[in-house]
């Protein structure tokens, strides 16, 4: 389904780990998707308050999976990265109009 918010669907997630060649291309790019999935279930399973932190925690487990991802192509999900993605998911939210607290949405990360 596509992103009906039209914020989100024109934003390009993770420009800074585009723009790094220290993160490859094609590991940002799933990152990408992962934040794309979590605007798309927002949209179609429209949680009501602290609710959406079953999506954006199943989000930040995904990313904690594609830390080995990563780590295998000599990169990582460093402090410039955890930024970025914080930053993205808080963007998600913040064009929903939830407001929550990034920490506690992502609490379950390990990057």
């Amino acid at each position: 389904m596509p992103i009906q918010n039209e914020r989100v669907r024109e934003h390009v997630f993770l420009q800074a780990m585009l723009a790094d060649r220290y993160f490859p291309k094609h590991l940002v790019a799933k990152g990408q998707d992962l934040l794309r999935l979590l605007a798309e279930r927002i949209e179609s399973e429209a949680p009501v308050g602290k609710a959406v932190h079953e999506l954006t925690r199943a989000t930040a487990q995904a990313f904690n999976e594609l830390q080995e991802e990563f780590l295998a192509a000599g990169s990582e999900i460093e402090t410039a990265a955890r930024d970025a993605i914080g930053s993205e998911v808080e963007f998600i939210l913040q064009a929903y109009g939830y407001a929550v607290d990034i920490e506690e949405a992502i609490a379950n990360r390990d990057w």
